[in-house]
């Protein structure tokens, strides 16, 4: 198979990256382009929270000592080797790759110089995420304790710095597949990579560093914009409670000058007019820079005007709608895992690179897929222009909701326990709270599909009276309760829409699947979608046709929006439209703008040659048989007469949309039809297919087709070179093997050209 690559990328050597310092890459599965440009000395040297920007801070990202021992051992004496922060220990960048176990902790060691805290000043040790508790010691003082594993966390270490150098240690348990937030992390994907979860993440995977700050400092600052009335609204809060504060905010247009002077006490609301404001839209996404000054604290900040709303169209539906005026959300599934750094993008550029390239294909959309990000990848989607739906990490906090068959009424779960439950209500309110000014994200997804569901009606509520400004989905697909701004469906490969109603605006969460592997470029040898395709030609054609239905939906049904699965491959999954390792594009931008704007070439008109059994007046027969045939079963002189006979299509009747005429319900089934084509050459001959499961089709003893997984309707598939050179005027052999393992099965088929 060709590699069709997007850039020349630069190559990733297969022999470890041996560096002066000794630290390496593990390179047991597959390295990015920017593996090679991580520096041991200063990984992610940026500055880590673009929302609250202060001068005095240091990076202290690098080479740490680690051990990994027992969990109720104490601090060890000895350590196992070097571990690169902020890279999880899982990880190929952490120079590690070794799993945490449930009964163990992860220790972290360095020095640091200490810092100027002169004249009153704080310092402050941050952490942006950690997995998942963390006990944090300064020269030997045990400074605080943190749970969750997606949010930031600081600790004031003033007292117990020292001159000289200073010791800091952190201690780390992660109980992965236990009763915390956790995501797509699963334990058992370290030995056994599979399905639809993937390799953990514990210990430190993002920035920590250190600031210093005034001895009264601003502790946050929230900012909520009202584009009606053209209004931006300041709350800032200081980190001590006590005194009075006086706030000064300076809003500055793009030459620095200032357009709006705001002044009020610590706490109280600052509404702001701002003239003719500039809004924010992935078309243009301005953002407007600020300044917020609390006695000698000063902080540079920005925001930006946009509204998110629903609201009715000229045909009745329920309508998203931004800055008051409907738009189709078209975007990716993103995982937000890496082959190489797990949790943590090797290289800010690589963070970039997966947004830049979401809106170069024309995506307008993103749904952060139950993960919580840096915030530096949510600046980038502010500063560039993308739209983020945020999933809530699933857990093990509740055990699904469900609707009773009987009653009708909904069973909406328990908590797993009364700790899960705290976990996950902390964690969420983490989440809404630290990400509250980033502009691009539009709606809070709660729960994804049936994952740790519970009391969902509690949680929907509570998210959308705590932040207004947002849409609120109770549930990504699967387990819908009646509450929230979202009715979300996921149908693969799909298309499809929820009925839409009155308040709740009508989304495709998932949908697509459709999985080609690009050799070298994979995780394993063998991977999965949910929809195998034969070559790039037929992950295209099948790409256009899908979001061809999906922009019918939008018009004929009123669907809101649709998420294609996914950004790129992740471990077992080759579904994505970029290999795991960014590096080959499988669908030409071009094709993919026009089916992410809708904007598409003419499709192709078909008519019928060889009519399938739903056209003709009475279905045409086919032989066929349910045992192993012999290996020539589908050459055209193979003699078939000892074969059953019947009308298709065959099936077992419990295939939505098929016409059976034949039962069949064994695990496979082989079919041949001789059939009359006329004496004019075919204009680009098609087959078009009814099947499920896998099927292998050959015309005229020559391969046409192999396509693995199934159909929920009728599609038409271009047939391989060879198998169009087959074809002749006059009598032609069509052979089928069809292979089922679960669900409905059917099979039928016909042959059509274009018009």
């Amino acid at each position: 198979m060709k590699c069709w690559k997007l850039f020349l990328l630069v190559a990733v050597a297969a022999a470890p990256l041996a560096r002066a310092d000794g630290w390496k890459p593990v390179t047991t599965h597959l390295l990015t382009q920017w593996a090679a440009k991580v520096d041991p000395a200063k990984p992610l040297p940026e500055y880590p929270r673009p929302q609250l920007v202060r001068t005095n801070w240091s990076n202290l990202n690098g080479l740490w000592d680690y051990a990994i021992v027992s969990s109720n051992a104490p601090q060890p004496s000895a350590w196992d080797g070097k571990i690169l922060v902020p890279y999880p220990v899982e990880s190929a960048l952490s120079g590690v790759a070794k799993p945490l176990n449930n009964d163990q902790k992860l220790w972290y060691r360095r020095t640091f110089a200490k810092p100027d805290v002169t004249g009153g000043k704080r310092a402050l040790l941050h952490f942006e995420a950690v997995d998942w508790l963390a006990t944090v010691f300064v020269n030997g003082k045990q400074i605080g304790e943190h749970r969750g594993g997606y949010d930031a966390f600081a600790f004031d270490i003033t007292d117990a710095l020292k001159d000289g150098d200073n010791e800091l240690i952190v201690a780390v348990y992660d109980a992965t597949g236990g009763y915390q937030p956790k995501g797509k992390q699963h334990r058992p994907a370290i030995e056994k990579p599979g399905g639809i979860m993937y390799t953990p993440c514990s210990g430190i995977w993002q920035t920590t560093w250190l600031e210093t700050v005034p001895e009264k400092f601003i502790s946050d600052v929230k900012i909520t914009s009202d584009v009606d009335q053209g209004n931006v609204e300041f709350v800032v809060t200081p980190a001590a409670k006590e005194g009075n504060h006086k706030i000064h905010v300076h809003i500055l247009d793009d030459d620095g000058k200032i357009l709006v002077i705001g002044t009020a006490d610590a706490g109280e609301k600052i509404v702001m007019h701002i003239p003719q404001p500039k809004l924010w839209s992935p078309d243009s996404p301005y953002l407007y820079k600020a300044t917020v000054k609390m006695g000698d604290d000063l902080v540079e900040t920005y925001f930006g005007m946009r509204k998110i709303s629903l609201g009715k169209d000229d045909k009745g539906f329920t309508r998203m709608l931004l800055n008051n005026k409907f738009v189709f959300e078209a975007g990716p599934l993103d995982q937000g895992f890496w082959p190489d750094g797990i949790y943590t993008a090797p290289t800010d550029e690589a963070l970039r690179f997966d947004i830049e390239q979401t809106r170069k294909l024309g995506f307008n959309m993103t749904r952060k897929h139950t993960k919580v990000e840096s915030k530096r990848w949510y600046y980038w989607c502010d500063k560039l222009g993308l739209l983020v739906w945020q999933d809530m990490p699933a857990g093990g906090a509740g055990k699904g909701a469900h609707k009773d068959k009987k009653t009708g009424e909904y069973a909406d779960g328990t908590p797993a326990s009364e700790e899960a439950g705290k976990n996950f209500d902390a964690e969420l309110k983490a989440m809404v709270e630290q990400h509250w000014n980033n502009p691009s994200i539009i709606m809070w997804i709660v729960f994804n599909e049936g994952w740790g569901q519970y009391d969902t009606v509690r949680h929907t509520k509570w998210v959308k009276e705590f932040d207004p400004s947002r849409l609120v989905s109770c549930a990504s697909g699967w387990n819908d309760v009646p509450v929230g701004d979202i009715m979300d469906m996921h149908n693969y490969p799909g298309p499809g829409c929820p009925t839409p109603t009155d308040g709740r605006a009508a989304v495709l969460g998932e949908f697509g699947g459709l999985g080609l592997p690009v050799p070298g470029h994979t995780w394993v040898e063998k991977t999965w979608g949910y929809r195998g395709m034969a070559d790039k030609k037929a992950l295209t054609k099948k790409y256009l046709d899908l979001w061809r239905k999906t922009w019918q939906l939008c018009e004929e049904k009123g669907l809101n929006a649709a998420v294609y699965t996914q950004l790129t491959d992740c471990e077992m999954e080759g579904n994505g439209i970029f290999t795991y390792d960014r590096a080959v594009l499988k669908i030409d931008v071009e094709d993919c703008v026009a089916a992410h704007t809708g904007k598409f070439k003419p499709a192709p008109v078909y008519e019928t040659v060889v009519p399938l059994s739903q056209e003709a007046p009475a279905p045409f027969t086919w032989r066929y048989t349910t045992e192993t045939p012999a290996d020539d079963w589908f050459k055209p002189g193979f003699n078939d007469s000892s074969w059953k006979e019947g009308p298709a299509g065959f099936g077992k009747g419990d295939t939505k949309d098929a016409v059976q005429h034949t039962k069949w319900d064994t695990p496979d089934i082989w079919v041949r039809r001789t059939v009359t084509l006329p004496d004019a050459k075919l204009k680009n001959p098609a087959l078009k297919i009814f099947h499920d499961e896998d099927a292998d089709i050959f015309i005229n003893g020559v391969a046409a087709l192999n396509l693995g997984g199934f159909t929920t309707e009728y599609e038409i598939h271009d047939l391989s070179d060879d198998a169009i050179a087959a074809l002749k005027p006059g009598a032609n052999v069509i052979a089928i093997h069809v292979h089922q393992t679960m669900g409905g099965q059917y099979i039928d088929a016909g042959i059509v050209q274009e018009k």
